[in-house]
């Protein structure tokens, strides 16, 4: 999340913030939801915790004390509605150094609290920690309505406690076996997934698409039986056999988000605890579906046995293969799979909805994220698609395509291979040849001599050789948003986290620089805050 945060332009920021909304009991007071709250960052130093780009990145766990939470009237008496307090905490971009990651607004009618609104940075919360959360503002809300004191379960760990065992031997071990295994998987991935799809259109440019299924929920479930698998397994299988057909490659990689709180004896802290984790399925000798379930299942199984690792080691992996082989290495699918069980569709028939073009996910550069989410009576699927890589009817027919094979697989008799998925999805032949970039553009030695500079000067390295990659001449990806914060300092900006973290020679990579005008000193934090 520190990395797609500092990726992302401040004013898409915003859209990773998470937001929970709480009812408030009858009988409690403004005074009471304060204190809640006020005890909520006191059990949690991930709520009072902040994060600094100079020498690390580094955490910061500030004392427990009262914060700034918002008051918001229903009543029309000149102050901001309730409507436009919650648009303002959630439209602005947290500053990761001087604010907690955490915004609250009390929302009132005839002085009474009604609703109590939270926002989360996502580096403080996941949905497990959201989860307990809201229990335990449930349990002090009905504690103190019913005037008993409310039990709450001891904290037993803090993320220091979690930063101590990483910083272990034990945790060393566990760490090595997983980078070798991943090391393993991103040496035997195609250079580009969708190289016989890619075309010129600009890469910033996305659509966004998604179709909602009653159908699918029961379908899934029952196909999932059948195999003894998990639903999720289903689904992936289904978005594993498009890819392949849709890019006619032989192995197919893609990144799932997952939990690590099962790889260690720290599964309790409340903080964000989640990473991609890449699964690769081979897909060359056309297996039917059935096989292709087994493989999903067997290798999201020892993905998950690996899956604890610093995920931004992992990508200083991929840029060090990208290096050996001369070519950048994408890992250009996502996949999410959501068990939302307290939405509700309420529909009987499947519709197809375009989404507004996704903005934020589209800066971050990858090429597509599907999220696949079960609610209490429907699946519903959600598609992100880079323009060069699938144009609108390649995005509508990768949903309903999906859709389409897993219905078809609801009849134990079917077992559709993966050559035979294209025509029952509707995907036009993938091209025979790959696009290719233009010729490299002359770069200034000042862009040049201000990058190898920056890389020098932040990481304390004594010399930089401009023809390594940032990774190859000693730089940490974590670090990255040190160095293009010291760009800007020496009047350079253009590049951001992602692109230093290409195998592309620095010489190279500074050919995205522009001059900028420097940026004027920050205060310190305390003169930030005013205290």
């Amino acid at each position: 999340m520190w990395l797609r945060i500092h990726q992302l332009p401040p004013r898409h920021q915003p859209e990773s913030h998470i937001l929970l909304r709480f009812s408030i009991p009858p009988s409690l007071t403004v005074a009471h939801c304060r204190a809640m709250l006020t005890s909520l960052t006191r059990r949690h130093e991930a709520l009072r915790t902040t994060f600094h780009a100079d020498g690390g990145p580094r955490q910061r766990v500030h004392a427990p004390g009262p914060w700034p939470i918002v008051q918001a009237s229903v009543e029309r008496d000149g102050t901001p509605s309730p409507a436009e307090v919650v648009e303002d905490l959630t439209g602005r971009p947290f500053d990761l150094a001087a604010e907690w990651p955490i915004r609250a607004c009390v929302i009132t009618s005839g002085g009474a609290p009604k609703q109590v609104v939270v926002v989360f940075n996502h580096l403080a919360v996941d949905m497990w920690t959201l989860e307990r959360i809201e229990q335990e503002l449930w349990a002090q809300a009905q504690g103190i309505a019913s005037r008993r004191p409310a039990s709450l379960p001891p904290v037993r760990h803090q993320p220091a406690d979690l930063a101590r065992w990483e910083a272990s031997a034990e945790a060393a071990a566990l760490a090595a076996e997983a980078l070798a295994y991943w090391e393993k998987q991103v040496a035997l991935l195609p250079a580009d997934p969708f190289a016989t799809r890619r075309t010129p259109m600009p890469p910033q440019e996305a659509r966004h698409a998604t179709l909602t299924s009653p159908s699918l929920l029961d379908a899934g479930r029952r196909i999932a039986t059948r195999h003894k698998v998990w639903p999720s397994a289903v689904h992936l299988a289904a978005h594993t056999a498009l890819l392949a057909a849709y890019t006619g490659q032989g192995a197919v990689g893609q990144l799932a988000f997952a939990g690590n709180r099962g790889s260690h004896a720290y599964q309790d802290v409340l903080t964000c605890m989640f990473s991609p984790m890449l699964m690769r399925v081979d897909c060359s000798d056309d297996p039917p579906f059935s096989e292709l379930v087994r493989r999903v299942a067997a290798e999201s199984e020892q993905a998950a046995r690996h899956a604890y690792v610093p995920y931004d080691e992992v990508v200083e992996l991929v840029s060090r293969e990208g290096s050996r082989r001369g070519v950048p290495v994408r890992l250009g699918s996502e996949v999410n799979f959501l068990n939302q069980r307290t939405l509700v569709y309420k529909g009987r028939r499947t519709t197809f909805t375009w989404n507004r073009a996704p903005e934020a996910w589209s800066h971050y550069g990858a090429d597509t994220y599907m999220r696949i989410d079960e609610w209490r009576d429907a699946v519903v699927l959600a598609l992100q698609a880079a323009s060069s890589i699938m144009d609108a009817a390649a995005v509508e027919a990768f949903l309903r395509g999906h859709e389409a094979l897993v219905l078809a697989h609801d009849d134990p008799s079917t077992d559709l291979r993966v050559s035979e998925v294209a025509a029952l999805a509707g995907f036009t032949p993938p091209s025979a040849s790959p696009y290719a970039t233009g010729p490299a553009t002359e770069v200034s030695p000042e862009a040049v001599g201000a990058l190898v500079r920056a890389v020098s000067e932040v990481h304390g390295l004594g010399r930089v050789d401009p023809s390594d990659s940032y990774v190859l001449a000693g730089g940490r990806v974590l670090r990255a948003p040190e160095v293009l914060a010291r760009l800007r300092e020496h009047g350079w900006a253009g590049l951001t986290p992602r692109a230093l973290a290409e195998p592309t020679p620095l010489a190279t990579l500074a050919g995205l620089l522009a001059p900028v005008r420097p940026a004027e000193p920050l205060l310190p934090t305390h003169q930030k805050l005013g205290v």
